[in-house]
């Protein structure tokens, strides 16, 4: 590695030196750009051992590192040819690439986390049209290998559950049309509920396998909303990335849209101004009150305890309104830009905000307590719908439901962006159930107030720094093709972007993870046992996104 890629990266990529696995792979650090060529391309073999090591089911008894998979996807082609001729494709069209001796060549490229040493694992492999899957020994990619099934026709040979996922395989079934897992058995049955919902939601399809009242096996069928957002994404930025990122999961607005401009910032090399950050963090946690107090009064709503889901449905407008006193926009659209924000925090607001937070905190917790105080609420919400932690970590389930679970994983503490003072700590829950995931919601509300309360007290310490609001004319990008990563710990969970350049600083190819494409298994899980009449309650504990999956 030469000095000059060192200092263009800031220190942000680095080979380590030794022998083993986590030092096989490129390791980067959070919002840092390094060369795709510095990323090594291995063999199947050696690249199903190296992920095996560092993230199967048998790492977590060696002494190595443990990590988890935050993204996993397919190119069309070996990886720098690859770039190289999507530079004449700005409208991101997916080819299939053949190589010299007739069968279909594509890369698989994989980024692990490592939270215990802050940084992020990179390496890939070129295959074939087939590959053995990967699924059996890592579970967390079952997705992923969908994924790249569905887009490129790569068959991973052994996936035991390889079926549509988002439905946009040319020549594929039509959405939701596809053969469910079946029990079969005297007595069983089996109900369907979706796509479409009593409730202002998008479309969804559950499907029950059940003996009687007790759920056997829940299978999930998604993609009825697939917009196809990474392709329209291919060939940017332009002027309509940022709005589409925004809406990438309307309710997670901030998470997405601060995943990308540290994309854009990595890319460019330029590190956001230090008080755009912390309005950025502001309005993260803003998001994070707003919908974990949504929730709260939800899960109360779905066992009938009227109360708190009246009181909590009027403060979750609260919290929208406080983000909207900055910027306009209930859900903080047009707040976050490359470079910082587009609006600053004078005196006057500051102080305004200042209460808004104390005193809509001082009311949701008035109306949580009420919740706490019924032993009927109490005993709807205990036992109902666990994932153990082994299941947890396993299936790679991110965010409150992970740490409901016992999982310890935050990006606020593991992998921090740069610029930012310390995070609230974690909620680590014990037993897994639904009621574990109605207390990480509210430790997190605890934390975030506080947070809220000490970000606004250093505003009015910082005094009048101007926030740097770039202009809409797209920075330098790095010379050369590069690799970035992304990862924000939305209210959900990560957030993970991942983006590819080509020559001319365009977007190669540009990746995005929303934390319920990771969870949704999760749900499936908890219901495992349960009555079915738990299944508003379970799913309204884990409140997974549909166009978060979808894209």
């Amino acid at each position: 590695m030469t000095q000059e890629q060192k200092s263009r990266t800031r220190g942000g990529f680095f080979s380590a030196e030794g022998q083993g696995p986590a030092n096989d792979s490129l390791q980067l650090r959070n919002g840092y750009a390094a060369p795709l060529d510095a990323i090594p391309v291995m063999g199947f073999s050696r690249f199903a051992h190296w992920l095996g090591t560092l993230a199967g089911e048998k790492s977590r008894s060696t002494e190595g590192p443990t990590c988890r998979v935050c993204a996993f996807f397919a190119l069309p082609g070996p990886l720098l040819p690859w770039a190289e001729s999507r530079e004449q494709q700005p409208g991101g069209a997916q080819e299939r690439s053949v190589s010299e001796n007739g069968e279909a060549s594509f890369t698989l490229l994989a980024v692990l986390a490592d939270d215990a040493a802050g940084v992020l694992h990179l390496a890939a492999t070129e295959v074939g049209d087939r590959y053995p899957s990967l699924t059996p020994r890592i579970p967390a990619l079952h997705l992923f290998e969908r994924e790249a099934h569905e887009k490129y026709g790569i068959v991973p040979e052994g996936h035991p559950w390889l079926k549509p996922l988002r439905f946009s395989r040319p020549g594929g079934p039509d959405v939701g049309f596809m053969d469910f897992y079946r029990v079969e058995g005297d007595e069983v049955h089996e109900v369907a509920v979706g796509p479409i919902h009593a409730g202002v939601i998008e479309c969804g399809h559950f499907r029950f396998q059940c003996l009687g009242e007790e759920v056997m096996h829940l299978e999930i069928s998604l993609g009825y909303h697939h917009r196809g957002m990474e392709a329209l994404l291919a060939g940017g930025p332009h002027r309509a990335t940022l709005p589409l990122l925004e809406t990438a999961a309307g309710d997670n607005t901030i998470a997405h849209t601060w995943a990308y401009c540290t994309l854009v910032e990595a890319f460019a090399e330029q590190l956001p101004s230090p008080r755009g950050q912390l309005i950025r963090s502001l309005a993260l946690e803003l998001e994070r009150l707003a919908n974990h107090t949504g929730d709260l009064g939800a899960l109360a709503g779905d066992v009938g305890f009227l109360s708190t889901l009246s009181y909590c449905g009027r403060l979750r407008g609260d919290w929208l309104n406080t983000s909207a006193m900055i910027c306009g926009s209930r859900f903080g659209r047009g707040l976050l830009c490359p470079g910082g924000a587009a609006f600053d925090l004078d005196a006057q607001l500051v102080h305004s905000l200042k209460d808004k937070v104390a005193g809509t905190f001082r009311d949701v917790q008035g109306a949580v307590k009420l919740m706490w105080d019924s032993p009927s609420v109490m005993s709807r919400f205990t036992g109902i719908g666990i994932v153990p932690e082994s299941v947890a970590r396993s299936l790679g389930l991110v965010g409150p439901a992970a740490r409901a679970s016992g999982l310890d994983c935050d990006l606020r503490r593991s992998h921090p962006l740069s610029g930012l003072p310390m995070s609230p700590p974690p909620y680590k829950g014990r037993s897994g159930d639904v009621l574990s995931r109605a207390e990480a919601r509210h430790e997190e509300i605890v934390n975030s107030a506080a947070f809220c309360s000490r970000l606004l007290e250093r505003f009015l310490d910082d005094g009048g720094e101007e926030v740097q609001c770039a202009p809409f004319e797209r920075p330098p990008f790095l010379k050369g093709r590069s690799i970035s990563v992304a990862l924000v710990e939305g209210w959900r969970g990560e957030v993970c972007h991942v983006g590819i350049t080509d020559r001319g600083g365009r977007f190669a190819e540009y990746v995005v993870v929303d934390p319920s494409f990771h969870n949704w298994m999760g749900l499936a899980m908890a219901l495992r046992g349960q009555q079915i009449s738990d299944f508003p309650l379970c799913n309204k504990s884990f409140n997974l996104s549909y166009c978060g999956h979808d894209l």
